[in-house]
């Protein structure tokens, strides 16, 4: 339904902290987000390690969808979801990142 889209709350992050989450089945990243002073720093679980290395990802702006309840990922919270796209291959994830401008908090529109 189109009206849960619009529900659905979008911000910029800068990703502040990134390291290998070794307890995931999947391989995957712990991310630490900032999201400025009204939401603050989040967590958030992603499966980006084909394209990405953890020195990759720290500074690197992010689209997150900041309003999803926190979910339980072994012994780790994520709390925000990291948007990504389908890479040419199966499991490449490519981090959706806004230009340079944008400052980190802004609601995606």
């Amino acid at each position: 339904v189109m009206t849960d889209f619009f529900e659905t709350e979008m911000r910029v992050g800068e990703i502040i902290k990134a390291e290998i989450f070794k307890e995931a089945k999947k391989p995957a990243y712990k991310l630490w987000i900032n999201f400025g002073e009204e939401l603050g720093v989040k967590t958030s679980s992603a499966q980006i390690t084909a394209l990405y290395t953890t020195k990759m990802l720290v500074g690197k702006l992010v689209i997150a969808v900041t309003n999803l309840e926190s979910k339980q990922i072994g012994p780790f919270i994520s709390e925000v979801l990291v948007l990504g796209v389908d890479g040419e291959n199966d499991g490449d994830i490519i981090l959706i990142s806004p230009e340079d401008k944008a400052n980190i908090g802004n609601r995606v529109h």
